[in-house]
């Protein structure tokens, strides 16, 4: 069974004065753009099966403007976390999940995204290594189950800047 791994990043956020990093929320423009993220995803990949979301104020909003109905965990272990970290959370997923997002932030999701990716040559992981903005999203298949996922397993099929 294929395994869809979607790495999304929070939309853009506000700097409210006197507001604490995790406490921020999403700007006018990341609400938009984390809608058209959601558009996109029910349009080509209408199956999400569950979500890892960051606890953050940021990436609550995100989730909530793409109006997506899968199951959410909210994980503050998301928020800083590195590419390990990730890992191995998405190695924790349930085995009935097929298609799984998670939701957070830069550097974490990228680098993810990158270091997954087994294939750094496509015309997707190219547009990736450039820039890898707020509310895009990395679309990474798996032929392994959820504990298989490593560095390098991956084929990265999609990367989608929502605009």
């Amino acid at each position: 069974m294929v395994r869809t791994l979607i790495l999304m990043r929070h939309g853009k956020s506000a700097y409210p004065p006197g507001v604490e990093d995790h406490a921020r929320p999403l700007a006018p423009r990341g609400r938009r753009e984390a809608a058209l993220a959601g558009t996109w995803l029910r349009e080509n990949q209408p199956a999400v099966d569950a979500v890892y979301c960051s606890d953050a104020v940021r990436t609550r909003e995100t989730l909530a403007a793409t109006e997506l109905t899968a199951p959410v965990n909210f994980e503050h272990s998301i928020y800083e976390a590195s590419p390990h970290t990730l890992i191995e959370l998405i190695q924790l997923t349930d085995e009935q999940v097929q298609t799984l997002l998670v939701v957070g932030h830069s550097p974490g999701m990228p680098w993810t995204a990158w270091e997954l990716a087994g294939n750094r040559a496509s015309l997707p992981a190219e547009e990736l290594s450039r820039k890898f903005p707020t509310s895009a999203l990395a679309v990474l298949e798996f032929d392994r189950a959820w504990p298989q996922v490593d560095p390098g397993t991956g084929d990265l099929r999609r990367f989608h800047v929502p605009r």
